[in-house]
Formats: C-alpha cells, sequence, structure tokens
C-alpha cells in the first residue's frame, strides 16, 4: 500500500505509476480544485498519457476519496511529493514537507512505514533537517518509521515515459528495514536501482538539474559573445557542434540543453540551481560556476530586450510566441516570457500580444498583473503585429516560418 501526499505532475505521475504496476495507491493532495478535477477524469495540468492511466486506475487501484487517517494507516511506504519553492535567499523553503510529515505523524499507528521525500530538496536536508527535526518535536514518540531520498527525475512533457521506464531509480536509505519495502515496490519497473547514502540521493538530483542549468547559460553566453562578434551564424554553430558524436542526436537529450535561447525557466532548474548555490555559500564556497550560471540566466533577458529595442520603436506592435518555459508543456512557472514581457512592458512597449499553443490560459491564471492582448491562434496574432518575438521554440512556429517571416522576426530560441 502507497500513499502520495501532493498530486502536482511529480505526485500525480508517481501515484498512476505505481497503481499501473497494480499496487494500492492513495492520492492525498490539499488543493481541493485539483482534487475535484482528478476525480472528474480531469488532469489539470498538460501531460501526455496521464488521462488514460487516470481512466484506467481511478477507483481501482488509484484512490482519490479515502480518508488521510486511513491512507496512512494502510500504506506501507509514504511519498512526499509537496513543493519546495525557493526562499528570498534562494534556499529551499521546507515548510510544505516538514508540515506533510507533522500530518504523517499526527497519526496514531504503530506499524512500521517508510517517509520518502521524493520532493527535490538540497544535500543534507533528510540528515541535517528532516531527522533532527522529527527527533526533536517528537522525542519520546514510540513511532515505528523509516526515511529514505528517492529523488525523481522527470522532464515535463514526457513524464509518464521517464517514470515508468526509468533509466535509473536512486534511493537514499540508510536502514534495512527501509530498503526491503522500497526494492519491493520498484522491481516491477525492471530498472537499476542505486541504493546510496541520504546526502548522495539528494546531491545526484542537484547534480543532473544544475548541469543542465549550466549548459544553458554556456549557452546563452556564447549567443551573446557571437552577436556583439558578429557576421557568425548562431543557430548553424551550435547544430553543428551537436554533430559531435559525444551528443546525443535525441530531441530531448542533452543536445537540447546546449543550444541558446532566452533563459531556462520551470519549477525546477532555477530553483534548484539557486538552493545549491545557496547550500555552497553557507558552507563555505566561494562559487563561481553556479553563481555566474544565475547571472546569466538574468543578463540573456537583458540581452533579449536591448535587441528588441535596437529596432523597435515603443508605439509599435509586438507578438510574443510561446508563453511557456518549454515546448509541449503549458508550465509557466519562472518562465523566461514572463521576464522579457515585463521588461518590455517596463519600457514602455505597451501595444503587446501574446499566443502560445496550450499555455495562454495558464499564463494569464499565474500573471494577472501583465496587460497584453491574448490571441487564440497563431494567424489571429500575425494579423495584429508588425513585429515578432520567438520565446517558446513550439513545432507550430517551425513549421510556419514563411507565414511569420513576413513580419519583422526576433527569434530568441533560434529555431529557423
Amino acid at each position: 500500500m502507497i500513499t502520495i501526499l501532493g498530486l502536482g505532475f511529480v505526485g500525480l505521475t508517481t501515484g498512476l505509476g505505481f497503481s499501473k504496476k497494480g499496487f494500492k495507491t492513495y492520492g492525498i493532495d490539499i488543493n481541493t480544485e485539483r482534487l475535484d478535477k482528478l476525480k472528474n477524469k480531469e488532469i489539470p495540468f498538460y501531460e501526455p498519457h496521464l488521462k488514460d492511466v487516470l481512466e484506467e486506475t481511478i477507483g481501482k487501484t488509484f484512490i482519490l476519496d479515502a480518508p488521510f487517517e486511513e491512507a496512512i494507516k494502510d500504506s506501507e511506504t509514504i511519498f512526499i511529493c509537496v513543493g519546495t519553492p525557493a526562499a528570498e535567499d534562494g534556499s529551499a523553503d521546507l515548510t510544505y514537507l516538514l508540515s506533510a510529515i507533522d500530518q504523517i505523524l499526527a497519526v496514531d499507528d504503530k506499524k512500521f512505514k517508510v517517509i520518502i521525500t521524493k520532493s527535490t530538496v538540497p544535500p543534507s536536508t533528510m540528515s541535517a533537517r528532516v531527522m533532527p527535526y522529527v527527533d526533536e518535536k517528537y522525542k519520546g514518540l514510540n513511532r515505528n518509521i523509516g526515511f529514505a531520498s528517492n529523488p525523481e527525475f522527470l522532464r515535463e512533457g514526457y513524464c509518464w515515459e521517464d517514470f515508468i521506464k526509468p533509466d535509473r531509480v536512486v534511493i537514499g536509505v540508510e536502514d534495512e528495514k527501509s530498503k526491503e519495502i522500497l526494492d519491493k515496490i520498484y522491481k516491477p519497473f525492471n530498472a537499476p536501482i542505486h541504493y546510496v547514502t541520504y546526502n548522495t540521493a539528494e546531491f545526484i538530483k542537484y547534480l543532473s538539474n544544475t548541469l543542465l542549468s549550466t549548459l544553458i547559460s554556456y549557452s546563452n553566453e556564447m549567443s551573446i559573445i557571437a552577436s556583439h562578434i558578429g557576421n557568425i551564424d548562431i543557430p548553424k554553430s551550435f547544430r553543428i557542434l551537436h554533430e559531435d558524436k559525444r551528443w546525443s542526436g535525441n530531441p530531448a537529450g542533452m543536445a537540447s540543453y546546449v543550444y541558446p535561447g532566452c533563459g531556462y525557466g520551470g519549477y525546477c532548474l532555477p530553483k534548484d540551481t539557486s538552493a545549491l548555490n545557496s547550500i555552497a555559500i553557507a558552507n563555505g564556497v566561494n562559487t563561481q560556476v553556479l553563481d555566474g550560471n544565475l547571472r546569466i540566466n538574468d543578463q540573456i533577458k537583458e540581452f533579449v530586450v536591448h535587441k528588441i529595442k535596437e529596432k523597435v520603436n515603443k508605439e509599435d506592435s509586438i507578438g510574443i510566441l510561446g508563453l511557456s518555459f518549454k515546448p509541449e508543456s503549458d508550465d509557466v512557472r519562472l518562465t523566461p516570457s514572463k521576464d522579457v514581457i515585463e521588461k518590455l512592458l517596463q519600457q514602455g512597449y505597451n501595444n503587446i500580444s501574446v499566443y502560445d499553443p496550450i499555455a495562454n490560459d495558464s499564463f494569464k491564471e499565474n500573471y494577472p498583473h501583465i496587460k497584453v492582448t491574448y490571441k487564440e491562434d497563431l494567424k489571429e496574432l500575425l494579423n495584429a503585429v508588425e513585429n515578432v518575438v520567438i520565446l517558446t521554440g513550439w513545432k507550430e512556429f517551425k513549421e510556419n516560418k514563411e507565414m511569420i517571416s513576413e513580419k519583422e522576426v526576433f527569434d530568441f530560441r533560434y529555431i529557423y
């Protein structure tokens, strides 16, 4: 029996993945609107395949209507998949994580169970924050529990295939009983399972995400340098770089990160890079690569706005193509498009129309203060503007190059 606390991208995928493998899985979320949508077999965000699995498993192996106490008592494993957003100083905010642990331990149950953090947390969180917190707050409480760190490696837009066919499973566990339980639930996935210390598991996740963010910042810095030198075909240069056989040809592979754009966004890379940088500084390390990575991610947005200002008058109309932080996703959290649009508005560019194949509503809901005109399709946007700024590399924009090229085009995803 498994309980999942938090049904966002990671939690829902995890819950459906285990239920698909035949495990009785309880899904818990404090967001009643999200829970109601799921009970009506609606996925509250864009992610392929999840709807089909939800329809197949809901009410059978995937349970959404059980009381919290019943789910906890009936489960051997409890996955915490709540948010760990960046605090003002860049560190990870563990408020939701510790609150989830409080709720679990408030249920009186003597049976052994494993509490597993699947939320992304900085190295040493389990050993230096979570376990001391539990030891201090619940001193004398005779609870039979184990702990584990089990980071996720899910790409938005590919969550289902990444979970159901993982290239590796990483589990930080330091007691044999917890390890045996986790081994049992992950064996059906037929993937390499790496058992490591808590700190190692947490570090591997950040090792992965900060490499990706660094590759993006490196590529963006190279694009800025190339632009200043002049007479350099930037997209062609990077595409030829990718022909090196050490790079994967997979569209979602590593080569996609070594390519210029307008910065990385989404929920993971910005906050995880910032969090690792913050904990490194707290441990006495004068970071240079990570700090530079973060500064380049801010600088590239200033560069984008500067290039637009060079050619576009403030009274001219501008069309923004792409609001999600990457194609095949409606996720607009920390999307570069938000920063670029805000900077343009601050500079006095008030005639801005926007279009994204699926993220219009999400952007409008998340950033109601940004006053732009939303267009329902590409043609409607092109009919309304003189200048086009490409900020997300959607396939639709690539396929309509001829129509888009009739305008003054600023291609900051280098898709042409």
